[in-house]
């Protein structure tokens, strides 16, 4: 019997350090997938291509556009869009801008651009590990989702 008693225990510890040796290696793996997704300026890198859609709260008016951002991993923006509002084209084919934009760790993050319809403010989250951005435009009811252009 205590050879039996003694098997059951040590099955009981196996049993135990095996789960330990689990938890600790999914532990391990949470936290290496929490600081692969930390987010810097450095992530948004190289040019992305978005699609605009929304409606100016002023007029009413809605608006489609297409727009091409390349982001230089300092937090500078450089630009051009094609936007056509209320079924009108722009004035400028592809009107130029510029800007700057600050990433969270938590791949947040605020910019503001030049265009020469004035200063955009908007809000955004890059997702996909840096290969999509998601914006909503401030003052408007716009948003956008820009893909990495490879």
């Amino acid at each position: 019997m205590e050879t039996k008693s003694r098997r059951s225990r040590t099955r009981v510890l196996l049993c135990i350090g095996l789960l330990a040796i689990g938890v600790t290696a999914t532990a391990q793996t949470a936290a290496s997938d929490q600081s692969s997704h930390r987010c810097s300026s450095r992530t948004l890198k190289g040019s992305y291509g978005f699609l605009l859609d929304g409606t100016d709260l002023a007029s009413g008016f809605p608006f489609r556009g297409v727009v091409m951002q390349t982001y230089d991993g300092n937090g500078g923006i450089t630009q051009v869009d094609h936007v056509v509002f209320n079924g009108t084209p722009p004035p400028v084919e592809w009107a130029p801008g510029t800007g700057t934009c600050s990433v969270n760790s938590d791949c947040t993050g605020v910019a503001l651009l030049h265009t020469f319809t004035g200063d955009v403010s908007l809000h955004f989250v890059v997702t996909d590990n840096g290969k999509q951005i998601k914006q909503v435009v401030d003052a408007n009811a716009v948003t956008a989702v820009g893909n990495r252009v490879n």
